[in-house]
């Protein structure tokens, strides 16, 4: 008899320490993405009880059972709405609260990503007074490295107050002021960007690794004291434990610390959104900024360029991918050129677009497509500019041409139509132009929307 009461004083003390949790990317206030199968997952000391969720909009219940602890279940989703909670009932009950139905985004990257509107935004007094939306919602991913891919990470979600915005991406919170607007429905951003992190670390380390070329390429990359170098070792911490977190897609503004292995730039920037899309089992729409001009070491210099020519690469071999063009609104002394607005303009316009299927949209600049020689004169014809191509200034700028030779002059250019036609007296056999190719280019170059020219090649020479 002893015995026996001992056991029941056993279960019983052990059943008041029981606990179910979640992983703080499902918490109150959080956006859900509407129409759709979400994961609601968690972990429970009961290691195998019976778990169910259901959503106050429709109370319908979903119930598994946890296996070692371990329960995950697919919520459905209705059409945009809330506030509502998410109820998770077993041994214990959780509420979620204040939860909306909408479209969640994920933006991630390097600093210009990361910077916030106190960091140095335009307009930023009038910008934060304004940052009143309570159907905007905030999560920032608290910045962490691993070695090995984690369940959990730090953070919580934030309605948007002028309190909350100030602190938060400012191309994030452009990007989903302007999808609100439009949209007219909830919207949950995401942030988890680190300022100086190079492309390698946002990918699980064995796609590094076992490439030779991306292996060798990664040894290049400068050890620096205040951000991650190793490869993996952000994806790890800060994007694998959300990527059972349902969202609409991402927005990326990353590149300038691949200066140092541009090359292999075109190969590791599309594997990392490949690599993305399988870990979260849908072709996620992926729209990207251009890395803005800047003088880095040398304004002449090209390192900077092959990284925006990997990047319009990527754009062209990658569906559902989208990129928005910076040269005629960065910073030639300010790496974070101040201006987000045009910055979270210009993704909302991919993402309305082409996610979103608004209409009557221009979307990108001018995309270089093919070239033609004749009369000595190459002719270059561009996507994106069938209601013509026009320019800011007298003259057509960072046009340069070249012959069998490779070397490349600078050339005279002129807008004809929907063409621009190059010259050059130095080069009689023209074979190859090139436009806005270097690190400081300030081009002018625009299509009748406004949207300026991508920097291309019409070349495929080795880069050096």
């Amino acid at each position: 008899m002893k015995k026996l009461l001992g056991l029941l004083l056993l279960l019983s003390v052990a059943n008041s320490y029981g606990e179910i949790w979640l992983p703080s990317i499902l918490s109150d206030n959080m956006v859900l993405q509407q129409e759709s199968n979400v994961t609601i997952w968690g972990w429970t000391t009961a290691t195998s009880e019976e778990i169910t969720v259901y959503g106050t909009w429709n109370n319908e219940k979903v119930t598994t059972k946890a296996f070692q602890g371990v329960w995950s279940l697919q919520l459905p989703t209705p059409k945009a709405g809330g506030a509502y909670s998410v109820m998770v009932e077993g041994h214990e009950k959780l509420e979620l609260k204040n939860v909306l139905l909408g479209e969640v985004w994920l933006g991630s990257g390097q600093s210009n990503m990361q910077w916030t509107p106190k960091n140095g935004l335009d307009n930023v007094e009038e910008e934060i007074k304004n940052a009143n939306y309570p159907e905007i919602r905030f999560f920032q991913v608290a910045q962490q490295i691993s070695d090995n891919p984690q369940d959990q990470l730090k953070g919580k979600w934030e309605v948007c107050t002028p309190e909350t915005m100030e602190k938060f991406s400012s191309v994030a919170y452009l990007f989903g002021k302007e999808l609100h607007q439009n949209l007219a429905v909830p919207i949950g951003m995401i942030n988890s960007s680190w300022g100086g992190t190079p492309v390698e670390v946002w990918l699980k380390k064995e796609l590094i690794t076992e490439d030779a070329e991306l292996n060798e390429a990664a040894k290049k990359l400068n050890e620096v004291a205040w951000w991650p170098n190793n490869p993996g070792l952000a994806y790890n911490a800060m994007i694998h434990p959300i990527t059972k977190f349902n969202i609409a897609g991402c927005i990326w503004y990353q590149g300038e610390s691949n200066r140092v292995n541009p090359v292999s730039y075109y190969k590791s920037f599309p594997l990392m959104i490949k690599s993305w899309r399988e870990e979260w089992g849908k072709e996620l729409p992926f729209y990207f900024v251009q890395i803005a001009p800047y003088k880095y070491d040398d304004p002449k210099g090209t390192d900077a360029a092959h990284v925006r020519d990997a990047q319009l690469y990527t754009m062209n071999n990658l569906d559902n991918t989208g990129m928005v063009v910076t040269n005629d609104i960065g910073n030639l002394e300010n790496i974070h050129p101040t201006n987000k607005q045009d910055v979270g303009h210009r993704l909302a316009l991919w993402a309305l677009a082409k996610t979103y299927g608004k209409e009557g949209l221009e979307y990108s600049g001018p995309v270089y497509e093919s070239m033609e020689i004749r009369n000595k004169k190459i002719v270059l014809q561009f996507n994106h500019a069938d209601k013509g191509l026009k320019q800011n200034g007298k003259e057509l700028r960072e046009f340069y041409i070249a012959g069998e030779d490779k070397e490349f002059y600078p050339a005279k250019a002129k807008i004809n139509g929907n063409t621009v036609v190059v010259s050059s007296s130095k080069v009689k056999n023209p074979v190859a132009v090139r436009f806005a190719f270097t690190n400081g280019a300030l081009p002018n170059l625009y299509n009748s929307a406004g949207l300026p020219a991508s920097a291309f090649r019409t070349d495929d020479w080795e880069l050096k």
